[in-house]
This record gives C-alpha cells, structure tokens and sequence, in this order.
C-alpha cells in the first residue's frame, strides 16, 4: 500500500514503534503526516526529522486516554491536511505490576491501552464510513494473544485491544474500512528494555518466546501487511503458531506460563 498523497496519524510517535512507523511512512511522501505523542517535544522533533527529509510532518501532544484530546487530534489532522486515510493507533503503556496494582494504575492502563482506541474510532469512523474507505491498525501486542506473566493490566488492556480492533473490523469492513491489529512480541524500546535489564519477570516471558526486534523492524512488517488480506500482522512470525496451540490447548499453556 503506498501512502503517497495520503494523510496518516500516528499516535505514540515520539519513539520506538511509532516513530519507526513515522520515519518508515515518511520514505512514501504522503500529503500530511501527524505524529502525536503526550511528549511534545519528542515528538516534534521526529516531526523536524521528516519534514528536513521533505515531509510534511506535524507534532501535536495528545493524551490519548481522554476523549476530548483524540477528537482534537483527529480534527487537527484533518484541517491541516484533509481527510486520514491511515490511523496507526499505537500509544499504549506497560506497568510491571499484578492484580494488586493500585486501581489509578489500572485506570490508566485502561484508559491509554484500550479507551484510546476507542476515542480514536469514534472521531474517525464517521468520515471513513462516509467515503468508505480508510485503514486503521491498532497495536495491540502478542500479550494481547498469549497473555504476559508478570503484568496484569499490561495483559487484560492488549486482550481487550484485541478485542475492540475485532469488533471494528467486524463491524465497518462492509464499508470498505480494513483494521488490522499489530501483535509484536518483544521490541527494543523504552517500554520493555529497563523491564529486561531488570530480569523482570515479564520481559523474561516475552524474550523467552522470541527475538528482540528492532523498531524498524516492526515498522517494515506493518509496511508489508497493509497489503495483505489478514486481520493480525505478526512481525515476530512465531506469534500465529503460538496463538494457535495456546487455542487448541489453553491448559498446558496455562501451566507453563506459570512454571516461568
């Protein structure tokens, strides 16, 4: 799918997958590209990077979690380059913590990992139903899939990203819009290399399963699935075999999740 003259928003660009995305996205020239982020200043300057590279590129800090921020988001992108075309949906927090974390922790997980989604959609969807057409790909994470040891509202917040990504691809596929949900396992970034440093218990599941990928990496995979038909894009290609024989035998991957 080339992004040529199209308009995409990237949320949580400053770094890691979304700034990989960015810069990726970037290589195509679309009409408009705004990268959001709640870090102003990161985020502008991945926005400089690409506009130095002859991009038209915006930053606008946006906290995605509240409903009035994204619905800004969306009508900034909107006014300063017409209607989205891609929305890459993919600011999302980890937390560390278990069942016991407080409930402002769970709250906030919720709010960024899952309602951010749903905001988004909400501000979007109309215009895309209009025209019918238009892409969404939301970052929902292999822990979405296979859970994640160690991290409870990391876990239960991707599950039901999934699951909100599901339930638009269901719903407005008949109207020419393609959702897709992003599943990587583990990738270098600010979210998951502390935790594997530390010899946290849930960065030791996730690098336990697979390879460390790069941003860029993750970023080329997202590029190529665009293009194809399936409704997961899997950068970490073990994710799919996984998923599955978790599917067929939830009992035993209970119990070895368990053992780790």
């Amino acid at each position: 799918m080339s992004l040529a003259e199209k308009v995409v928003v990237i949320t949580g660009g400053a770094r890691g997958i979304g700034a990989a995305l960015a810069r990726r996205f970037g290589q195509d020239k679309p009409r408009g590209l705004v990268i959001s982020d709640i870090d102003l200043p990161a985020a502008e300057l991945v926005a400089l990077q690409l506009r130095d590279a002859g991009v038209r590129a915006l930053a606008v800090r946006t906290d995605v979690g509240v409903r009035y921020d994204a619905e800004r988001l969306i009508a900034t992108a909107q006014r300063e380059f017409g209607e989205v075309d891609l929305l890459c949906s993919n600011a999302g927090i980890a937390t560390g913590m278990g069942v016991h974390a407080p409930t402002s922790i769970w709250n906030r997980a919720w709010s960024v990992n899952v309602l951010a989604h749903v905001h988004l959609a909400h501000a979007l969807l109309p215009s895309m139903s209009r025209r019918r057409k238009g892409h969404v790909v939301i970052t929902a994470s292999a822990a979405g899939l296979l859970g994640l040891p160690g991290d409870a509202p990391y876990a239960a917040t991707k599950s039901a990203a999934v699951a909100v990504a599901e339930w638009l691809a269901t719903t407005y596929g008949h109207l020419g819009i393609k959702v897709q949900a992003l599943c990587p396992l583990g990738v270098r970034t600010d979210l998951l290399m502390p935790s594997v440093e530390a010899g946290h218990r849930a960065a030791r599941a996730v690098t336990d399963l697979d390879v460390i990928l790069e941003p860029e990496e993750v970023a080329d995979a997202v590029a190529a699935g665009l293009d194809e038909d399936g409704f997961f894009i899997f950068p970490h290609r073990e994710v799919g075999a996984l998923h599955a024989a978790k599917a067929l035998n939830t009992d035993a991957w209970i119990e070895r999740q368990s053992q780790g």
